[in-house]
């Protein structure tokens, strides 16, 4: 008998291949992980205290509920994603997804979720 996958996995980048991110989707609902790997200024959350790690760079949330920052070494590797062209809107898993000049912006079914660009990264 066949065993069928518990989960779908996708990921993309935007054209600059600065920002890379992994959606999971199963039963139970979905998750989105997105990267910036070059970023500039403050960072959209304050480091949490006992972090040792990169801060700043990596952005997680389910289909529901706030954004949350991982304190986790960061990933350079910049291959083996499918691009998201400058304009281009995905939805899935609970997600949307804008990818332009400007920025990528990703929110899920709540409304929680970022804005990630080399200069600025926002959480809302």
């Amino acid at each position: 008998m066949p065993v069928l996958a518990s989960a779908d996995v996708w990921t993309f980048e935007t054209p600059s291949e600065n920002i890379q991110c992994v959606v999971g989707m199963d039963v139970g609902g979905s998750d989105l992980t997105c990267t910036i790997i070059e970023r500039q200024g403050p960072t959209a959350l304050p480091r949490p205290a006992g972090c040792s790690s990169d801060w700043g760079h990596v952005f997680f949330m389910g289909n529901r509920g706030p954004v949350s920052m991982e304190c986790t070494p960061l990933n350079r590797n910049r291959e083996g994603y499918d691009r998201a062209e400058y304009g281009v809107r995905g939805e899935f898993g609970g997600f949307v997804c804008l990818s332009e000049k400007t920025g990528l912006e990703c929110w899920n079914e709540d409304g929680h979720g970022f804005f990630l660009s080399r200069r600025s990264q926002r959480v809302f």
